[in-house]
């Protein structure tokens, strides 16, 4: 088994905050970019969803044996290594940390083919260098209609830039014209970054 260089700290160890996964990944880049673990240029923030904001994703904290969990758009960050294959940091995941990409394919990701259209997911794969210079939240959207929060927010003070307070949304649209990034059909994405099409190795 080859071992895999830490780029970040133990999962335990990371900033972590359920239900905030973009802020969780934002903190990741961040850590990398402080420690210099590894080139920022081989991390990409991978924000998941589609149209509907309904994705089906397996092997997530919060499911329930091999019953996916349906997120609106969930954020994962991925390292593109020379010569070696694509890793995937998922905090809110069962498998592996890090977890190949293809084994996170096969165990997360499995395959659109069996699923109804609606729920087939779309990637925006951004550079974290650009995710770390453009990304703001006011957490508004974890916010209920009488100000009470839907879930506990981070203890630190939220990600803004000069431009912007809050510009979530731009991350989450699978459209092509908005944002920062590539977006990808799932196929296209895993034929990018692992060759082959689908990891997946049984329907769903």
């Amino acid at each position: 088994m080859t071992t895999v260089h830490r780029i970040t700290p133990i999962r335990e160890n990371c900033v972590y905050t359920s239900c905030y996964c973009e802020e969780n990944v934002w903190k990741l880049c961040e850590f990398v970019q402080k420690e210099r673990t590894a080139p920022l240029e081989q991390l990409f923030v991978v924000f998941i969803s589609n149209d509907k904001r309904m994705i089906p994703l397996w092997k997530q904290k919060s499911g329930h044996g091999d019953q996916p969990v349906i997120w609106d758009y969930h954020v994962i960050l991925l390292q593109v290594r020379p010569q070696s294959d694509s890793l995937v940091y998922d905090l809110d995941s069962v498998l592996s940390f890090p977890c190949s990409l293809r084994l996170y394919g096969a165990m997360a990701f499995r395959s659109d083919r069996h699923i109804r259209p609606e729920y087939h997911r779309k990637l925006r794969v951004i550079p974290a260098d650009s995710f770390l210079l453009n990304f703001a939240s006011d957490r508004s959207h974890m916010r209920n209609p009488d100000g009470t929060w839907k879930m506990p927010p981070p203890l630190y003070t939220p990600i803004q830039t000069a431009e912007s307070q809050m510009n979530l949304d731009d991350f989450i649209s699978m459209s092509p014209a908005d944002g920062w990034g590539t977006v990808y059909s799932l196929d296209h994405f895993l034929l990018t970054y692992t060759g082959n099409p689908s990891t997946a190795s049984s329907s769903p």
